[in-house]
């Protein structure tokens, strides 16, 4: 029997390693929650694994084993926890609650940032604050306009991601997706199923990190009853559930090496089999895969098999950060302004002039994900209000570290700037070192735009094929 059983109670994970804040919670939370408690990131890890199904909300402290007097494990989980469930809203409840932490957790995707001590009543209210916005998000994909319509912007880059999406969601080739964390990869596969001629058969998503690595198979593949202790029965896997759908397969950088040949050959053919039988069948699906790992390193370090590699990415998407997307950050701004304003029907807030200029220059390390969460927070707190900069600033995180922009080469000026800002950050900086990082990783850039073609790589780099080559085999007898 699995942990949640039927409940008709909203599911809330609490992770925090002083068992008295947690037995006080559970006492507390479980009449409104089904309450599943942790007090560490790999009990997590455990627990998560014999859910049914993700917890709607988690109620996260930030100084967790084996440092408990650091953040750094609760930035982690978060991370985590949104990795295994997009749709998850975390709010941090933590000791460690000076602005710096505070902001750093929004950035990387919780909802809010909660000091203790603090009320229990205060606690339910906004868990029960998430929960509206959760439902709203949820209805609103399910009402969901023209797949072409749900990528919000109107850069170059978005451009070329419509058109790529909409290229190839007829294709029955995979797709691979590419971008960081919070950038929109599930909102891509999703718009490739849309688009496709598969529209009326399942879409089905599994997230390879979310389960312990021996349940990958039988989830991906099925079982027959017996094939291992607590099989009591015959189970399909994704593949056979997908049928002729589309099946998107999340952090495919995660897949235990050794599912990677059986991947391989459903790709291929088409053909698995259930853990525990001999008989073979076959699934049609769609295979849509995406990471925010580079593969190739991957591939390099051992871990990701380079034939998985070439078949997952007969199409590969780039998903930009919303860093590069210039005046989109303020089209998203006024897109989701205008929602979450209209769902919780009270009036949208507005920046004024130097918070309009502190959102553009703001590089959104969490990237669209990030951005949602401040404008659900300045809807909540601000609404008709005229947001001032000073207001903004407590909602950006501008104390993390973010490489800077690299200027044009016909921007003397700046790179001028660039370097000097290098030179004196940088310990035991080596010139020679980084000329040949720089060149390993635009050659490395090129290759993957184009998929590994030598030709259109170089023309990209501006050199001959020849001098690409070369180079390659260099950076190869280096390593």
């Amino acid at each position: 029997m699995s942990l949640q059983g039927i409940s008709a109670k909203p599911s809330l994970l609490i992770v925090d390693d002083d068992p008295l804040i947690t037995d006080t919670l559970n006492f507390v939370l479980s009449r409104d929650f089904e309450v599943f408690v942790a007090d560490s990131r790999s009990q997590v890890k455990s627990l998560l694994t014999q859910l049914d199904t993700p917890p709607q909300l988690a109620l996260v402290d930030l100084g967790l084993p084996p440092l408990p007097h650091k953040p750094d494990e609760g930035f982690h989980l978060i991370s985590e926890l949104l990795g295994y469930s997009p749709g998850i809203k975390i709010l941090v409840l933590s000791g460690q609650n000076d602005e710096t932490n505070a902001r750093h957790a929004r950035a990387l995707g919780a909802i809010d940032f909660v000091g203790k001590p603090c009320e229990p009543a205060q606690i339910k209210s906004l868990l029960f604050n998430a929960l509206l916005i959760q439902d709203v998000e949820r209805s609103a994909e399910t009402e969901a306009p023209a797949a072409e319509n749900l990528i919000v912007g109107t850069s170059f880059n978005l451009d070329r991601l419509r058109q790529q999406i909409t290229q190839y969601a007829n294709a029955p080739f995979p797709v691979l997706i590419e971008g960081e964390s919070g950038s929109g990869k599930e909102l891509v596969a999703a718009s490739l199923h849309k688009l496709s001629g598969r529209t009326k058969k399942p879409y089905l998503a599994l997230n390879c990190a979310a389960i312990s690595p021996t349940l990958v198979e039988p989830t991906l593949f099925g079982y027959c009853k017996g094939a291992f202790t607590g099989a009591t029965s015959n189970r399909a896997g994704y593949f056979e559930d997908a049928c002729d759908g589309t099946l998107f397969l999340d952090e495919i950088g995660e897949l235990p090496l050794e599912l990677q040949a059986k991947l391989l050959r459903v790709l291929e053919n088409g053909e698995f089999q259930r853990v525990g039988e001999t008989q073979s069948r076959f699934s049609n699906a769609r295979v849509v895969t995406a990471t925010n790992r580079d593969l190739r390193q991957e591939i390099k370090a051992g871990r990701f098999r380079a034939d998985l590699y070439h078949r997952l990415s007969v199409f590969g998407i780039a998903v930009p950060p919303l860093r590069e997307l210039g005046e989109d950050k303020v089209r998203l701004l006024e897109h989701f302004r205008e929602f979450y304003a209209r769902e919780a029907r009270v009036k949208p807030f507005a920046l004024d002039n130097r918070a309009r200029q502190m959102w553009e220059d703001y590089h959104f390390p969490g990237n669209v994900r990030e951005l949602r969460n401040i404008v659900i927070r300045l809807t909540t707190k601000c609404a008709g209000q005229n947001v001032t900069a000073e207001q903004l600033e407590t909602e950006l995180d501008t104390d993390t570290a973010f490489p800077s922009e690299i200027p044009l080469p016909n921007d003397g000026k700046a790179l001028y700037d660039t370097a000097r800002r290098h030179l004196q950050t940088l310990a035991n900086f080596s010139l020679d070192q980084t000329m040949k990082q720089w060149e390993k990783s635009y050659v490395e850039a090129a290759l993957n735009l184009t998929h590994g073609n030598l030709s259109q790589a170089a023309k990209i780099l501006g050199i001959n094929r020849t001098t690409l080559y070369s180079r390659m085999q260099t950076y190869t007898n280096e390593a």
